[in-house]
């Protein structure tokens, strides 16, 4: 029988996977496809949605729980100006949204990710895993770490950025958890808002720089759809929550101060998904920036019931 804590490395649909379970809560990760979490069950529901199936991950596209690195989201135009840095991004092989902006960075699908530790204990389970990132596309080097602990009801993401060379590194990164509520339709759901400033975008949802302050809400998803950007405050909760009690919430820490609401229209999933800074920050110039030899940590975590 298996332990109630453990965290092993075997193969899901036949990629190399990591998976990390503590009593009715399991976690799954693929290293070789961008260290994407792919599965996140409880109480026997799957609580993740992989749109497309793995194929997805393999052509570069985004779902399950990606991470969007060194940028989530879009930016305004092919070039930018970072920590003293100007970056040309034309005639780069990036992904790029509708409107042919570069969108959620370099790393989704990459196999370049090392698993550095595996473990059970108490009742945790947890692994690491990291990758070294320096490119053209964002000439600033630089280590991401990602430690990952699945507790009873939680999954806690920890990532964080270590400066490897000469250059200030820019922090823009995100996830992007692709949602579901098991056993409740999504019209069905209730989104739950913190307080919150809300960030207005323009016809490319790229932000205008004006904001409207938003007071918490708990309502119905029903045909609502969202594509939204929110400053968080001191309350760093948001939630999907079913009809029979099921739910999902994301708790963002500090370092993820803004978060992107994402219901889109005819499909049967959501995302919350909590971001270091905001879309388009790096062509801002606003991002936070790590100096050589420093590190830069976020946490975020979604609790299940």
């Amino acid at each position: 029988m298996p332990r109630a804590v453990d965290a092993t490395e075997g193969r899901f649909r036949g990629e190399p996977a990591i998976v990390v379970r503590a009593g009715p809560t399991r976690a799954t990760f693929l290293p070789h496809l961008g260290l994407t979490g792919v599965s996140l069950r409880h109480d026997g529901g799957e609580y993740l949605a992989v749109p497309g199936g793995l194929d997805t991950l393999r052509r570069g596209g985004s779902a399950g729980i990606p991470l969007l690195a060194p940028w989530a989201n879009r930016l305004a135009g092919r070039r930018y100006r970072a920590a003293g840095v100007d970056v040309d991004l034309r005639g780069l092989r990036l992904g790029v949204d509708d409107h042919g902006l570069p969108i959620h960075g370099l790393l989704l699908g990459r196999s370049r990710w090392r698993v550095d530790r595996v473990a059970a204990r108490g009742d945790a389970a947890t692994f690491a895993a990291s990758i070294e990132v320096d490119a053209r596309a964002f000439p600033f080097p630089h280590r991401i770490e990602v430690g990952a602990r699945v507790r009873p009801g939680e999954l806690q993401v920890t990532t964080t950025i270590v400066s490897s060379g000469r250059r200030r590194v820019p922090v823009a990164f995100g996830w992007h958890p692709y949602l579901r509520v098991p056993g409740t339709p999504r019209a069905r759901w209730r989104l739950r808002l913190p307080a919150r400033g809300h960030r207005l975008l323009d016809d490319r949802s790229i932000p205008t720089g004006a904001s409207v302050r938003e007071p918490a809400e708990d309502a119905a998803v029903g045909r609502r759809t969202f594509d939204d950007l929110y400053a968080l405050g001191r309350d760093r909760r948001l939630a999907f929550e079913g009809a029979d009690g099921r739910s999902v919430e994301l708790w963002c820490g500090t370092g993820y101060p803004f978060a992107q609401v994402w219901v889109p229209a005819g499909r049967t999933f959501g995302a919350l998904e909590p971001m270091a800074a905001p879309t388009n920050a790096l062509v801002e110039g606003t991002t936070p920036l790590v100096r050589p030899g420093e590190r830069f940590r976020a946490t975020f975590a979604l609790r299940l019931t």
